[in-house]
């Protein structure tokens, strides 16, 4: 008993020792780049704002089509530097770019150099490279005739040839179904010439056809090194687009949520947590504390995981932490409820406290691994605000599991005193399926209603669901304000708004606003505004604030068609994933097929709050959806674990 208890002090020791040192290395970090510490964690655009650069489109009459192929293709050249990256059309002949970053320790100029200036891509044979080079040197405007263009490039990936005895570096291209057609003729008619990629005036590469290329597929080899291949590679796909764009300004600014949302946030994710742990120490008095101590030290893994991987953390990859953090708590439950059942039925603390944890661990893999089931298909097939909710539900569901399996263990052997586990009570039998009619109807009496007024709210306010800027689009106001009267955003958010949100006739909760560094501009994003609107609040902002300058922009949706298609594909595969996984573990498919329609039913009635209530959907949105969707599987599998181990005590 004695060496029992020892051992429980040396591990309580050890812990406390790395959570102390876990906490110094996130407030203060380690070595000459901090590394760990919380501070460095990159945050996204609505937490910290960013660079801002807009792009002029050069070619004359782009139509719609082209342009939205141009936002959709340099979204996806934007994700390569941050999946949290927007792309939006502002006004008729511009597209605006946004990228998460912390300019105190990255230049912005080193970013635009890295991006690149996406101008025009051209594939050329030798007979047309020769009429392109004499227009270059003599001015002259001959014409000549590419082989491909920048729309026909699909994705451009450098990667490593070892296939032979001496190594060789590649650039792997992707064309369009048309391109892959263009590509098939002129590599047939070229073979042992060049073919030249042109890029913004300049020759990147001449690669010589070896063979006609016919399945839309082409490797560039013989490159130096990975780094140029990766160049080329970065080259081609920035000039990839269906238009030729040219950069006419770029800005730093400010977080979109506003830096009094971000602070109040922490504040109520921190009085949160504060709550989940008083609660747990009441339910389950000496293990709540101890889990209390785990889920501490799973908040300063996770700070410390995103600090040192620079992962970018953004409102949905917040409710990807909060989820993690609700699904570890739930294990910690289910695993002191089974070890006072244990102690009930007579058994020791150590005994119990091993058969506790065994018998909830089917419990918490299943429900943890179908979770990271759907976390994997988001992040394989999601993009966007999905894939960073994605990337921290993965890591805290590991971490989470990490925690409440090992550490919450190695801490609560050393204690022998049932007295500090408390007993089960014997549970009262409820008889919750006798209630399923009158739950059934309500629940699809709530449904069909959430349905019906998506007709209701289109009739009413001209659109299905009350869609915010990041689905619709809308109107960007920027106002320059004089030097003596410099607006900062907590004055914008506080006087500013309210007056264009009356004058509009719309929610000030709803303006998105960014301050812009170094000109005293102030950025205000609302729904779309009529030309009489716009007059009204120009002439208020001169008049009232004193602005010298007033400039209104319509601007696009950042959530993109392809966006939008990847998200639906995501859930449909990951939802059929989770029900095959289910049924097999379970041995029955109607577990789940059951799973599924509860996963439906909660969505849906989450969805009808949104729809009757005309609450704002955006990427809060879409952050409560996939906060549901994983708390609702996961309390399901809880469920049918239990029925499970009742069908198992009855047979035999």
């Amino acid at each position: 008993m004695k060496k029992t208890k020892r051992k429980a002090v040396i591990n309580l020791i050890i812990f406390f020792l790395l959570l102390a040192g876990g906490i110094y290395m996130a407030i203060a970090g380690v070595g000459q780049n901090e590394s760990g510490k919380t501070a460095n964690v990159p945050l996204g655009l609505d937490l910290q704002g960013g660079l801002s650069v807009t792009y002029e489109i050069q070619d004359e009459k782009p139509t719609s089509d082209e342009i939205k192929a141009t936002v959709d293709k340099l979204q996806r050249r934007v994700d390569a530097y941050s999946s949290e990256g927007e792309v939006y059309q502002e006004g008729n002949d511009r597209i605006t770019v946004e990228i998460p970053l912390n300019t105190e320790k990255v230049d912005a100029h080193d970013v635009l150099d890295e991006l690149g200036q996406p101008g025009q891509l051209l594939f050329l044979d030798s007979e047309n490279y020769t009429i392109w080079q004499q227009n270059q040197n003599n001015g002259t405007n001959d014409a000549y005739e590419a082989v491909l263009t920048g729309s026909d490039i699909k994705n451009a990936q450098a990667g490593v040839d070892d296939s032979g005895t001496v190594k060789d570096y590649v650039v792997q291209l992707q064309f369009t179904d048309e391109g892959a057609q263009k590509f098939a003729t002129a590599t047939a008619a070229n073979i042992g010439k060049p073919i030249y990629i042109i890029y913004d005036g300049a020759v990147a590469s001449a690669p010589t056809v070896q063979s006609a290329i016919t399945d839309g597929n082409a490797v560039i080899n013989k490159i130096s090194s990975y780094d140029e291949a990766e160049s080329l590679a970065s080259t081609i796909k920035i000039g990839a687009l269906p238009l030729e764009l040219k950069q006419i300004q770029y800005n730093i600014v400010g977080a979109k949520l506003g830096q009094k949302a971000v602070s109040t946030s922490l504040i109520a994710g921190a009085i949160g947590f504060g709550l989940v742990c008083i609660l747990m120490i009441v339910l389950y008095r000496f293990p709540g504390f101890i889990a209390s101590l785990a889920l501490t030290g799973y908040v300063v893994l996770m700070l410390l995981i995103l600090s040192i991987r620079h992962i970018t953390l953004t409102l949905p990859g917040i409710a990807g932490i909060i989820l993690s953090i609700g699904m570890a708590v739930d294990a910690n439950v289910i695993i002191f409820t089974r070890i006072r059942e244990e102690i009930s039925a007579g058994s020791g603390v150590r005994a119990a406290v091993k058969a506790g944890f065994s018998k909830a661990l089917s419990a918490i893999l299943d429900g943890n691994i179908t979770t990271l089931i759907a976390t994997v298909v988001l992040m394989i097939l999601g993009s966007g605000s999905i894939k960073g909710f994605a990337v921290t539900l993965m890591l805290g569901i590991v971490l989470s599991m990490f925690t409440a399996l090992f550490v919450t263990k190695m801490l609560l052997l050393g204690v022998q005193n049932p007295k500090m586990y408390g007993k089960a009570k014997e549970p009262k039998i409820h008889g919750y399926v006798k209630n399923f009619k009158i739950c059934g109807v309500a629940s699809l009496i709530v449904i069909i209603a959430g349905l019906a007024f998506l007709g209701v709210n289109h009739s009413r306010i001209g659109k299905s669901l009350n869609y915010s800027l990041e689905f619709t689009g809308g109107t960007s106001t920027t106002a320059t304000f004089a030097e003596d009267d410099v607006y900062t955003l907590e004055r914008a958010e506080s006087e500013v708004a309210p007056v264009i949100a009356e004058t509009a006739g719309i929610d000030a909760g709803t303006i998105q606003i960014q301050t812009v560094e170094g000109n005293n501009q102030v950025i205000f994003k609302t729904s779309e505004l009529t030309e009489e609107q716009s007059a009204k609040i120009d002439d208020l902002l001169k008049s009232q604030f004193k602005a010298t300058e007033v400039d209104n922009q319509s601007i696009s949706s950042t959530i993109s068609g392809e966006m939008k298609k990847d998200a639906i594909v995501a859930i449909a595969v990951s939802s059929v994933l989770m029900l095959l996984y289910i049924a097999f573990r379970f041995s029955d498919v109607k577990f789940g097929v059951s799973a599924v329609l509860a996963l439906v039913h909660d969505v849906l009635v989450v969805f009808a709050a949104y729809s009757i209530g005309t609450l704002s959907v955006g990427n809060t949105f879409i952050a409560c959806m996939l906060t549901i969707v994983g708390y609702s599987i996961n309390a399901t599998i809880i469920i049918f674990d239990r029925i499970r181990e009742n069908m198992r005590t009855q047979d035999s």
